[in-house]
């Protein structure tokens, strides 16, 4: 991963201008991005939509009240910021002549500014605008350019296999793939990244990472929210589309990948890749989906998914899934990865759990009982970034017996508040590093894994909204065996 001093000066052009994405994410990690000094020198950007009525102006309006909705509150900073660094261009009609309105006002802005001629497309939009504005840029020769040309690309990258073949296929007629930018903003967390430093920067960590010492792997994204104003676009995706594919592959390939050959983003990535390729295919014995009904969270109750604006009535969407998955390679053979994501859960966290092997003979009781102690190792990605080691101690007393503690360590008291995941994200495609984006092969592996729970006619488990999830879900794992979300 780069550094600020290397990130040239450019034109970093975002598609979906007046969306929820740019008002929410991308505006206050490029606005704070540029206050901390780690923008280049000249760097602008041009805000494109359909929208009627829209001119610089009032797009410089807008951008100000979301950062102030944001928590910026020096209302002058914002002011000059985005009178200095922000533009609109209305794209007003569809075909090649909207891009080649966009290409001139693009130019017109470079010699204006003095900018070099480097361009970021970033298509904040629905996924299905990514292929007319992708081939709207080939054909307008946006594509090419005397500077760099980076192409950013919002998840989720198809809806199956076949769709995510033929966008890749798409982008790649027209551009290159170290120009391509597939974006999963949880590669940005700095708890995300820190796997590749627990893990490889550790002897005591990476010596025991494999099938000898590892019995199980947990890997948990579970969120207290439903589906709130989404309801429509969640029945078009559903868990496996939303979270399982992108969010969970990416905590997955992390977890077991092999150690690169270099920490750069060819090494990373393709070993990531291989995990996928080396994922047994999923039987339906090895999954639960479930979809969440009417519950309780505390005093206030919730309602069904099907009784949330926007979903059919008799919906077969799925918002939980849980399954068993093996990696038939050397590191991995044997040890179950249990992955779980789903909406209406009873609390709000994103863990990784590695459960260590018992020790081989039961010597001391523990918590009363006649189990041998198991070591965990719990990281936590949110909301309480950090990790713990839970290890066995002797209790105090004439009894020769164990309890389970734990030593903890929690980024916030060591470094104070975390920067944002998109704020790293955005500065990389400036700089050009791609290590924490997504390689066109991985979506194709990830779809492969994944995509076939689209088409199974799996049981649909009804929970409660607040629970954890669907009972089905235990058969899974072993009773005795400590999950991300325990």
């Amino acid at each position: 991963m780069g550094t600020a001093a290397g990130a040239a000066s450019c034109l970093f052009v975002i598609f979906g201008a007046t969306g929820d994405l740019l008002r929410r994410k991308l505006l206050p990690a490029l606005f704070h991005l540029s206050e901390s000094g780690r923008l280049p020198p000249k760097f602008h950007v041009l805000g494109v939509a359909r929208g009627d009525g829209m001119t610089d102006a009032k797009f410089r309006q807008w951008a100000r009240a979301s950062l102030a909705d944001a928590g910026f509150a020096a209302p002058r900073i914002r002011h000059r910021w985005c009178d200095r660094c922000l533009h609109f261009h209305r794209l007003a009609a569809e075909g090649p002549t909207a891009f080649e309105a966009l290409r001139a006002r693009i130019s017109a802005l470079e010699r204006e500014h003095g900018l070099p001629g480097n361009r970021v497309f970033y298509l904040a939009l629905p996924p299905q605008a990514f292929a007319g504005t992708i081939e709207g840029l080939g054909r307008a020769g946006l594509n090419r350019n005397a500077g760099w040309t980076r192409l950013v690309i919002e998840k989720p990258f198809g809806r199956d296999l076949a769709s995510a073949r033929a966008l890749n296929a798409l982008v790649h007629a027209y551009f290159r793939e170290q120009d391509v930018y597939r974006i999963d903003h949880y590669l940005g967390k700095d708890t995300v990244q820190n796997l590749l430093a627990l893990r490889f920067g550790n002897a005591l960590f990476e010596s025991v990472w494999n099938r000898d010492h590892v019995q199980s792997v947990h890997i948990t994204v579970a969120e207290e929210l439903g589906v709130e104003a989404r309801g429509a676009y969640y029945e078009q995706t559903g868990a496996v589309r939303d979270m399982l594919q992108n969010h969970l592959a990416q905590l997955l390939t992390l977890t077991a990948m092999e150690p690169p050959a270099a920490f750069a983003a060819d090494s990373i990535r393709f070993e990531k890749i291989k995990v996928l390729r080396a994922a047994r295919a999923l039987s339906a014995d090895s999954v639960v989906l479930g979809q969440y009904a009417a519950g309780r969270q505390g005093r206030r109750r919730l309602r069904a998914y099907r009784g949330e604006p926007g979903v059919a009535p008799r919906s077969r969407t799925a918002t939980f899934a849980a399954l068993r998955l093996h990696i038939d390679n050397w590191r991995w053979q044997g040890v179950p990865f249990f992955l779980r994501t789903g909406k209406r859960l009873a609390r709000r966290t994103t863990a990784i759990a590695i459960n260590f092997r018992r020790t081989p003979v039961a010597l001391f009781k523990v918590n009363g009982g006649a189990a041998p102690a198991c070591n965990a190792l719990k990281i936590s990605l949110q909301p309480d970034e950090g990790f713990a080691l839970s290890f066995a101690v002797k209790t105090p007393g004439d009894h020769f017996e164990l309890a389970t503690r734990r030593m903890e360590f929690r980024y916030g008291d060591a470094f104070g508040e975390l920067s944002a995941g998109y704020e790293t994200l955005l500065l990389e495609i400036i700089e050009g590093d791609q290590t924490l984006f997504v390689h066109a092969d991985e979506t194709i592996a990830s779809w492969a894994l994944f995509g076939p729970l689209l088409t199974k006619k799996l049981p649909l488990y009804p929970y409660p909204a607040g629970s954890r999830g669907p009972a089905a879900a235990a058969r899974l794992r072993k009773p005795d065996d400590a999950g991300a979300d325990d």
